[in-house]
């Protein structure tokens, strides 16, 4: 086979050559194109790291910010509990002098409808009075035939009411 016999003539040449191409590739990627790559892989890592920073610093801040504002609720929580005590106080003691003025008018316009009645009811009974005062003057009369003074008729009605 004539490829076989011409092998340890080539062998060589073909060796050289792969040394050469290789020797080319190594020195553009290893050092042409591996330190660019390894400045980028350097310059990602310290991007990455940076970011880490800043997320804690930012994580930091916020939990400041929040213990702040938690604070801050607090204290207006209480405040506002405060305020709310005072308002429902002077609530209620706006609604007991509301409560009392009411009380004072109602008792006032039922001592003046007591007044009225205890009048309305004297003036029944003094009528009632005179009625009956007439009625046993006429019933006197009538029955003993013996006429009756007003005078005496009244004090005898007064006495059988008032006992």
């Amino acid at each position: 086979m004539p490829q076989l016999e011409q092998l340890p003539t080539i062998f060589w040449s073909q060796l050289f050559w792969l040394a050469v191409v290789f020797g080319i590739l190594f020195f553009v990627i290893g050092r042409g194109m591996l330190p660019k790559i390894e400045t980028t892989v350097d310059d990602r890592e310290a991007k990455v790291v940076e970011d880490l920073a800043a997320a804690d610093r930012a994580r930091t801040q916020a939990d400041e910010t929040e213990a702040e504002y938690r604070a801050r609720m607090d204290s207006v929580r209480s405040e506002a509990l405060k305020v709310t005590a005072a308002a429902k106080q002077d609530s209620n003691r706006a609604t007991e002098a509301r409560v009392g003025a009411a009380d004072a008018a109602n008792r006032e316009r039922i001592e003046a409808a007591e007044a009225r009645l205890r009048a309305a009811t004297d003036a029944a009974l003094k009528d009632i009075e005179s009625v009956a005062a007439q009625a046993a003057q006429e019933i006197v009369e009538r029955l003993t035939g013996v006429s009756v003074g007003k005078s005496e008729a009244t004090r005898a009605v007064e006495a059988s009411i008032h006992g």
